[in-house]
């Protein structure tokens, strides 16, 4: 089976995030980055699919050469190949989709693995756009799946329940926490990851959708008003989020 797994480098959820001097990216400084903790399930799953059925997996992400720690970890976990495809100005997702589904077409991978979202920007929208790309189906928020010959059975996590879907391979399925316990790389194999190769290609050409106008951090000052559960107060406080924060 050849297995695609797709990941990213996000930083981590402790870190004390500012806002760069333009005001349209974060400021790295002091900020740890880490493998995004989703897509630890897909890079797991990936490699119980190896072990079960045969083949190799290949890890790819989108990003800068700092990026590379991504891959580094995919290959101590146990991937067999990595590709860092660079992308120096870090576009919208739809130039990441584009770039994965360009390399996919190359590879013609049997499956492609992500985590369901990254935890920075939390679009959820690059499974989804590079399943439309590569006209492929697309199960999302998987938490228990199983293949048997080119069948597909997957659970996918819905509010309030568990929805069971089953589609053929080729296919694209994300990964939700719980699919999975994924492994720790022994320190030996982490050594050996650092002088394993990384293949490097070019971003897609395609152009990005979408440009980040600016960003702020939130506002922490709040009025702090409370509200009971009578007529009165609920209409006032319909009025107030209506008017005055205008979020409805």
């Amino acid at each position: 089976m050849n297995i695609l797994v797709c990941a990213s480098l996000v930083p981590d959820t402790s870190a004390k995030i500012g806002v760069a001097d333009d005001g349209k990216k974060i400021n790295p400084q002091g900020v740890k980055f880490i493998l995004n903790p989703y897509d630890e399930f897909a890079i797991e799953e990936g490699l119980q699919l190896k072990e079960k059925h045969g083949g190799s997996v290949t890890t790819v992400t989108v990003g800068t050469p700092a990026s590379k720690e991504v891959l580094q970890r995919a290959l101590a976990m146990g991937s067999d190949a990595a590709v860092l495809i660079n992308d120096p100005h870090s576009s919208d997702s739809f130039v990441v989709a584009s770039s994965i589904a360009e390399y996919a077409k190359e590879l013609s991978p049997d499956i492609i693995i992500f985590g369901k979202q990254s935890i920075d920007f939390d679009s959820f929208a690059v499974p989804g756009m590079v399943a439309q790309l590569l006209e492929l189906p697309n199960v999302s928020i998987v938490s228990t799946l199983t293949i048997d010959g080119t069948t597909v059975t997957a659970e996918c996590d819905i509010e309030g329940g568990k929805e069971k879907v089953t589609c053929s391979l080729p296919c694209i399925v994300s990964a939700q926490k719980g699919l999975n316990d994924p492994r720790y790389p022994k320190l030996p194999d982490i050594m050996k990851a650092k002088s394993k190769p990384i293949t490097e290609r070019a971003v897609s050409s395609v152009q990005s959708r979408t440009e980040t106008v600016s960003m702020t951090l939130p506002d922490l000052k709040r009025l702090n008003k409370i509200y009971s559960d009578s007529d009165a107060d609920i209409a006032e406080l319909v009025r107030l989020l209506h008017e005055e924060a205008k979020v409805i």
